[in-house]
C-alpha cells in the first residue's frame, strides 16, 4: 500500500525515484508524433494520440511480468505493511477471507462461510477441507489460532498492529504487556483442539499427569502440586479471544461488536504461516517456505522474484497466469523505460511527477485510483473554543478543498468531504457540506460575530513544502471566509509529535493509511485511543497511563502498588477501556458519529497510479492497492488497433 503523498523535499533528497527531464521529453514528443502520424492517411481529419502509451506484443507464455516496487524484504505475513512486501504475500498466502479487486466485496477464502453472534462479537468461520499447504499438509484452525497467537507475542513488530486490538486477549501498544501474552498464549492452548498437536497445552494433557516410568512416589506427588500451583497462577481474568474448536471451525471473539469483521481478517497480517515463523527471522529471503496461496515460491534472484502457479491450491484450475515475475525497479525512470520497452505488463507504486501524470493522463492503459490515506487537521478539543462544536463544524465546511487538490496538490488528490473514501467507508452516511455561509452563522451563535474576539489558530504542521503550502491556503480560506487569524507552525516530524503529545496546539496536520474496508478499524486508526502502558507486579497486572498525568504524584503511588483505579487486576471492563478510551474520553467508531462532532477536518485523499497493457485482463486496482493475482489473465493474442484508413 503506497503512503500518503510525498514531499518535494523528500523527492529533491532522491532525485532517482522521479521521472527525469529526459523522460518528460520522450513523453512530449512521444504524444506529438503518435498525434501526427495517427491522422497521416486523412489530413482533414483532426489528429488523434495514440490510445496506448506503450502498444508492445503480449508474451506468448501464461507470465505476467509486474514492476511494484523494490524487492521485498520479507515474506513474513506479520510484516506485511505496504507493497511491494503485501502484494507479494496476498499471492503466496490466503487467509480466511479475500477482498474482491473490483468490488472491494469481501469474498470466502480459506473460509468457506461465517456467522455471528447477535451483537457481532464472535464469530464463527468454518473452513473449507479441501485447503493445502505447498507440503500437502492440510490447512486447519489450528494454523490460524497459532498464527494470530505468534502475532500476540509479537506485539508492536507486528505492521498495522493497531488491527489487532478489538480481539479479546490481544495487546495494547506497549512492550510492558508482555505477562498478559503469556497468560493468553496458555488459555489459547486450553482451548485448542486434542487434534491440534502443536497447540496443546502439556498442562491439561492426560499423558503429562501420569507419572514417568522411573519417577517415585515423591516425584509424581510434586509434580502434581507443581501444575495445580501452575494453573492458578496463569489463569487471567481475560481470555484470549481465538478458539480452534476442532480442524475446520474457528471462533474469534471481539471486545467491541464489529460487522465488517470478516473483511478484516482479509488483510495480509492475519494470513497463517506453516510452523512457529522460525524461517522467517533470517534477514535473508527464504525460497523455500511453506505456502498455502495460489502460488509459490520458484526462485529468488537478482533479476526479482518468480512465482509458479501452485498445484496444491484448492482452486488452482481457476488461476489462468502460469508464473508471476516481480520485477524489482530502482526509480520512476527505469520503471517507465521498461514498461515502454515492453518488458513489463504492469506498473505500479511509483512515484511521478505531476508533470508526467500530465502527461500519461490521456492514455488508456494509465489508471488513477483513489488511494485508502486520510490527510486531516486533528483539533485539540481540550482548547477553547475548540471545545465547541460548532466552531469546529465552521471550521471544517469553511475550506474549499477543490483549490487545495487542483492547486497545491496539482491535482494528485481528491477532496475529502469525509473521513472515509467512498469505497471503504462500507454503508455510505452523510458527507459535510461546504458552506462558507453556514459557518459565519455557527460562528455567529457561538459568540465570534465575523470573527470579532475569536484567538488566533495555532496550526502545527510538519516540514514539508506541500503541507505548508497547504496550510497556508486554508489560513486565507480562513482568513477570507470567516475573518480568523491563524499561526502557522511547522516542525521536524520528530519536534511535532513532542508538540502534539504536549497539547501545545489547536489543530495539528496528521496523516494515515487505511489499510482495510472495515469501517471501525478504520475510524480507530484516524482517531487512535489514549496510550497507556500495562505493568506486572507479584503476578498482579495494572494499567497506568504513559504520559504524566495532572496528578503526577497520586499516578506514581498506583504504580508502584501495582493498582488500577478499578481494583488490583486487569478486568474486562477496564481492557475495554485500555483498547478503546480516546485522549478526551470520546469515541468515534463510525464515519457518521465523527461528521456529527467534527473532532478533526478531513482535507484530501492522496491517489495511486499504474500502468497496464491492454492486453493484461483482471488486473484491478483499488483503494486498498491491492490487486488479485488470481484473476489475471493474459490476451496472447492480443493486437494494437489499426487507424482509421490504414491501408
Amino acid at each position: 500500500m503506497k503512503s500518503p503523498i510525498n514531499t518535494n523535499k523528500q523527492r529533491r533528497k532522491n532525485k532517482k525515484t522521479s521521472v527525469s527531464l529526459r523522460v518528460y521529453l520522450r513523453l512530449i514528443v512521444f504524444a506529438l508524433f503518435a498525434g501526427l502520424f495517427s491522422g497521416a492517411c486523412n489530413e482533414l481529419e483532426k489528429p488523434k494520440p495514440a490510445p496506448f502509451y506503450a502498444e508492445t506484443a503480449p508474451p506468448q507464455k501464461k507470465e505476467f511480468r509486474w514492476s511494484n516496487g523494490k524487492t521485498p524484504k520479507s515474506f513474513d505475513p506479520a510484516l506485511a505493511s505496504a507493497a511491494p512486501e503485501t502484494d507479494v504475500i496476498r499471492a503466496l498466502f490466503e487467509g480466511l477471507t479475500e477482498t474482491d479487486a473490483k468490488t472491494l466485496k469481501t469474498i470466502p477464502a480459506i473460509a468457506v462461510e461465517w456467522t455471528s453472534s447477535e451483537d457481532s462479537k464472535n464469530w464463527t468461520f468454518k473452513l473449507r477441507r479441501d485447503a493445502r499447504w505447498s507440503n500437502g499438509k492440510p490447512v486447519t484452525a489450528g494454523d490460524f489460532a497459532r498464527s494470530w497467537k505468534r502475532l500476540a507475542e509479537m506485539g508492536e513488530k507486528v505492521s498495522h498492529w493497531n488491527l489487532l486490538r478489538n480481539i479479546v486477549g490481544m495487546p495494547v501498544k506497549s512492550e510492558s504487556a508482555e505477562p498478559v501474552l503469556k497468560d493468553a498464549g496458555s488459555i489459547l492452548n486450553q482451548l485448542s483442539s486434542e487434534k491440534t498437536p502443536l497447540l496443546q497445552n502439556p498442562l491439561n494433557s492426560n499423558r503429562m499427569a501420569e507419572p514417568p516410568p522411573n519417577a517415585t512416589e515423591p516425584e509424581n506427588k510434586t509434580i502434581s502440586e507443581t501444575e495445580v500451583k501452575l494453573k492458578a497462577e496463569a489463569k487471567p481474568e481475560i481470555k484470549f479471544g481465538i478458539e480452534a474448536v476442532n480442524d475446520y471451525v474457528l471462533k474469534v471473539s471481539l471486545i467491541k461488536p464489529d460487522k465488517d469483521f470478516p473483511s478484516l481478517v482479509a488483510h495480509p497480517i492475519f494470513r497463517p504461516i506453516y510452523g512457529d515463523g522460525k524461517e522467517f527471522e533470517t534477514e535473508k529471503l527464504n525460497a523455500g517456505i511453506v505456502t498455502n496461496g495460489a502460488f509459490r515460491i520458484a526462485s529468488i534472484g537478482q533479476d526479482g522474484i518468480t512465482l509458479d502457479r501452485s498445484e496444491s491450491y484448492w482452486n488452482s484450475g481457476a488461476v489462468e497466469i502460469e508464473r508471476v515475475r516481480f520485477v524489482p525497479t530502482e526509480n520512476a525512470e527505469t520503471a517507465l523505460e521498461a514498461y515502454r520497452a515492453g518488458e513489463i505488463d504492469a506498473l505500479t507504486n511509483v512515484d511521478f511527477e505531476p508533470l508526467a501524470l500530465k502527461l500519461l493522463a490521456p492514455y488508456e492503459d494509465f489508471r488513477r485510483t483513489t488511494h485508502g490515506a486520510l490527510n486531516f487537521y486533528e483539533f485539540n478539543r481540550k482548547n477553547a473554543p475548540f471545545n465547541d462544536r460548532s466552531v469546529r463544524q465552521a471550521l471544517a465546511i469553511a475550506i474549499e478543498r477543490e483549490r487545495l487538490t487542483e492547486g497545491d496538490t496539482e491535482g494528485a488528490t481528491e477532496p475529502a468531504l469525509g473521513f472515509l473514501p467512498a469505497a471503504a467507508a462500507g454503508e455510505q452516511t452523510a458527507k459535510l457540506v461546504q458552506n462558507t455561509e453556514k459557518a459565519r452563522q455557527l460562528l455567529i451563535e457561538s459568540g465570534f460575530p465575523n470573527g470579532e474576539n475569536f484567538p488566533v489558530v495555532r496550526l502545527l504542521v510538519n516540514r514539508n513544502d506541500v503541507q505548508q503550502r497547504i496550510a497556508r491556503s486554508v489560513a486565507r480560506m480562513w482568513k477570507r471566509n470567516l475573518n480568523i487569524e491563524t499561526q502557522i507552525t511547522v516542525k521536524d516530524s520528530d519536534e511535532l509529535e513532542i508538540v502534539r503529545t504536549a497539547g501545545d496546539f489547536d489543530l495539528v496536520r496528521r496523516g494515515v493509511v487505511l489499510p482495510t474496508i472495515d469501517e471501525m478499524m478504520n475510524m480507530m486508526t484516524v482517531f487512535e485511543p489514549k496510550k497507556k502502558i500495562i505493568k506486572q507486579t507479584e503476578n498482579k497486572q495494572s494499567i497506568s497511563e504513559d504520559k504524566t498525568t495532572e496528578n503526577s504524584d497520586e499516578s506514581a503511588t498506583e504504580n508502584e502498588n501495582s493498582k488500577t483505579p478499578e481494583g488490583e487486576k486487569l478486568t474486562e471492563e477496564n481492557l475495554t477501556k485500555e483498547v478503546f478510551e480516546t485522549e478526551d474520553g470520546a469515541l468515534f467508531l463510525t464515519e457518521a458519529e465523527a461528521i456529527l462532532e467534527f473532532p478533526a477536518i478531513p482535507l484530501y485523499f492522496p491517489t495511486s497510479y499504474s500502468l497496464v497493457k491492454p492486453y493484461i485482463q483482471g488486473f484491478e486496482m483499488n483503494t486498498l492497492d491491492a490487486p488479485s493475482l488470481k484473476n489475471v489473465k493474459i490476451d496472447n493474442d492480443w493486437q494494437p488497433k489499426k487507424a482509421n484508413g490504414e491501408s
